[in-house]
């Protein structure tokens, strides 16, 4: 597809929140730096996707039956049920429509279950026709202490709204940072057939050894056996040769 019809635009309603930016295959650079050099499956899985940030710097704090947040610019913890972002209410309230006015987004949420939230990243996403984004932890990227993510799946080419996440505090009475300047989450593109029932169910298992035919054993010997007959090969051979070949195929196809 060219530059000139993306699969998915984010737009960003908070001036302050940081732009997605393409994962890396060094997820952050927080995997060892042999599997970044030579486990390819590692290194892809790090890449798929954008990273999401928090619009702003800010910490959580749960009580075991309240949330509680705060933030640079107050010295108390406030009790959270719905907050807006600073100041983004009245910015929404100038730009929209008159019908509209008072519908801003909230940037924090508390839900209903215990130590859950709601936090909008700033943005809004559309897809092409056909791609849905699946909002997720990092992939390979620890979470913060104290915090685990839902995950999500949106059909952003028919819901256009804020891409929100959902979070689940882990920890009672100790203080959750989240940083402006480090990713949160990771949103994927992805085709919605891969979701649909025929092609999930599109499945086969096999019971033992006596089901590998001759093309199964053929494929093991390449991937496993005849590269362990050579001590002194290359290290990271898989790798160096599956990056050849999607450059080659990128070169193919423009």
């Amino acid at each position: 597809m060219s530059d000139a019809t993306p699969l998915v635009t984010f737009h960003r309603l908070i001036g302050s929140a940081r732009l997605p930016e393409r994962a890396d295959r060094s997820a952050c650079g927080l995997i060892p730096a042999r599997a970044a050099r030579y486990c390819d499956a590692l290194t892809q899985a790090s890449a798929f996707g954008h990273y999401l940030f928090p619009p702003m710097e800010l910490s959580l704090l749960w009580d075991g039956e309240q949330i509680f947040w705060t933030y640079a610019g107050t010295d108390r913890w406030l009790p959270l049920e719905a907050a807006q972002f600073p100041g983004f209410s009245t910015l929404f309230d100038a730009a929209a429509p008159a019908a509209m006015q008072g519908c801003a987004p909230p940037f924090l949420s508390a839900l209903p279950e215990p130590g859950t939230l709601q936090l909008w990243t700033g943005l809004f996403a559309r897809t092409a026709p056909g791609w849905s984004l699946l909002l997720r932890p990092l992939a390979n990227v620890p979470a913060p202490a104290g915090l685990s993510l839902f995950e999500g799946v949106v059909e952003t080419d028919r819901w256009f709204g804020p891409l929100f996440t959902n979070l689940r505090l882990t920890r009672i009475n100790a203080p959750v940072r989240l940083r402006a300047d480090w990713p949160l989450l990771q949103a994927q593109l992805i085709p919605q057939d891969v979701l649909a029932d025929a092609t999930q169910n599109c499945v086969a298992s096999t019971g033992d050894l006596g089901s590998f035919t001759a093309r199964e054993w053929e494929d093991y010997r390449v991937s496993i056996v005849e590269p362990n007959t050579r001590p002194n090969r290359p290290l990271g051979a898989t790798a160096v040769a599956n990056r050849r070949r999607r450059r080659a195929d990128a070169a193919a196809h423009g």
